[in-house]
């Protein structure tokens, strides 16, 4: 989904956001830190297999899928993390891993972390890796109207070397 695409569709509907540029970056915790955006307002994308059905799992950067967390949360029989192939037809117009959180937009369920909904407002790759869009959580739950669960645990790598520039 081109940059264009998505914000011609948040002007349809009446939501305000802003555009951010920034220097490329290709992981959630990297665009937090060019962006000088909190890493727990960051939503990253990640792509699963629920029961061999395509779904978005929307979470903080800040955090990580725990894989037996979301298989429960939604009933399912497995949970698998996506490759690449299952997926890239799908976001043909985005850069591999920008792909923006409106699993709408795609035809795509989305489920998103609880923890996500403590921020008034979150931002999100908005198809590639040099621009975010920033919005309000509220608007986003109003146009995507995801499922919201517990499925996440807190990253447990040390990020205070990267946020200095040593990875």
């Amino acid at each position: 989904m081109t940059l264009t695409r998505l914000t011609n569709y948040l002007d349809e509907n009446g939501i305000k956001y802003i555009v951010i540029h920034h220097s490329p970056a290709f992981t959630a915790r990297e665009v937090a830190v060019t962006a000088h955006i909190p890493r727990n307002e960051v939503a990253k994308t990640v792509i699963v297999k629920v029961d061999g059905k395509t779904m978005m799992a929307v979470l903080p950067a800040s955090e990580m899928v725990d894989f037996a967390m979301l298989r429960t949360a939604l009933g399912a029989n497995a949970v698998v993390l996506a490759t690449e192939r299952e997926f890239n037809t799908l976001f043909a117009d985005c850069e591999i891993g920008a792909m923006p959180p409106f699993g709408n937009l795609f035809g795509i369920d989305v489920v998103v972390a609880d923890s996500l909904r403590n921020n008034q407002e979150i931002a999100f790759n908005g198809g590639n890796h040099r621009e975010l869009l920033k919005m309000s959580y509220a608007d986003f739950e109003k146009l995507v109207k995801p499922l919201v669960r517990k499925f996440t645990m807190e990253r447990r790598v040390r990020c205070d070397l990267f946020e200095r520039g040593i990875s």
